[in-house]
């Protein structure tokens, strides 16, 4: 049995900004934006480029059992993989989106420009809400990985 992550609730204010900024700035494709119960609840369904997974954008949804719901801005830590860092940084700084420098990590912390061992370089954004989002150079596409 395959267990595949293929959804992840990013928890926002305003449902029309965000999905602006993420389909605007950042590119994402719009897959659902759809209401429920009685037009109380929506959710909005965004893919990045290429991606497996997908970020959903709700309002009015019950909680889940055993489970609370987030504060806008408290996810943190979200991850995409990119082979060419600097052009993706280029292409979200092109659209809007405020965009660290491309860093990489040492044995002291972040230091500027890009790592020279596979895997070690990145940007950093958020979202309108402080949503965090890290952007991380992947040496070849997830197909040939």
């Amino acid at each position: 049995m395959e267990w595949t992550l293929e959804l992840i609730v990013v928890p926002v204010t305003d449902l029309d900004r965000a999905k602006a900024f993420y389909q605007d700035q950042c590119g994402f494709s719009a897959d659902i934006d759809a209401s429920f119960f009685e037009g109380v609840g929506r959710f909005v369904q965004l893919t990045p480029p290429g991606s497996r997974c997908s970020i959903v954008l709700e309002s009015g949804m019950p909680d889940s059992p055993g489970q609370l719901r987030m504060a806008p801005g408290a996810m943190q830590g979200l991850q995409l993989c990119v082979t060419d860092i600097e052009a993706a940084r280029a292409e979200l700084a092109g659209r809007g989106v405020e965009v660290t420098p491309v860093l990489h990590v040492t044995d002291s912390g972040w230091a500027a420009g890009r790592g020279e061992e596979k895997w070690n370089s990145f940007l950093f954004f958020q979202d309108p809400d402080g949503n965090g989002w890290a952007v991380q150079e992947a040496p070849e596409p997830l197909a040939r990985r």
